[in-house]
């Protein structure tokens, strides 16, 4: 009975260090971290939501994530609000969410500095439609003094 005892806490262990040490996938993914937030009633994690525009006017998507390291979380912080590359591990098969609430760990932020990307997401305005041919200007046009 105890062998059997000891057979499946050692089983258990195994396990969860397996689970912890495996990654199923890994990647990057870019945009703006809109919330970060510290989470948990007995284990504390940091979850984060990052927001991804794939082509200007297209409704963004949303990266929700985990960050379990302290130090990461802070560089996050620093970088709140500009946009960034997030570097992300995948992990599947953990039984609870003590771990965190998603399955993408981040382990690393990089700062992204495009020139042709703007630092914030924004709608930038259309420029004005040209006049058609013959309409009346909209502003008056500058009057010349007369001459004497």
């Amino acid at each position: 009975m105890l062998t059997v005892l000891v057979a499946l806490i050692l089983l258990g262990f195994v396990y969860f260090w397996a689970v912890l040490n495996w990654n199923y996938s890994t990647g990057e993914r870019a945009g703006w971290v809109q919330k970060l937030s510290e989470k948990g009633w007995i284990c504390k994690t940091w979850e984060g939501e990052l927001s991804m525009i794939a082509m200007p006017g297209a409704a963004p998507e949303k990266f929700f994530f985990t960050v379990r390291e302290d130090a990461v979380a802070e560089n996050i912080n620093r970088v709140m609000g500009k946009r960034v590359s997030l570097r992300y591990e995948e992990k599947v098969g953990l039984p609870t969410s003590c771990f965190g609430e998603t399955r993408y760990y981040v382990t690393n932020v990089t700062l992204v500095e495009d020139p042709h990307i703007p630092a914030t997401p924004s709608v930038v305005p259309a420029p004005p439609a040209p006049s058609p041919p013959g309409a009346i200007p909209s502003t008056p046009a500058p009057t010349v003094p007369a001459t004497k």
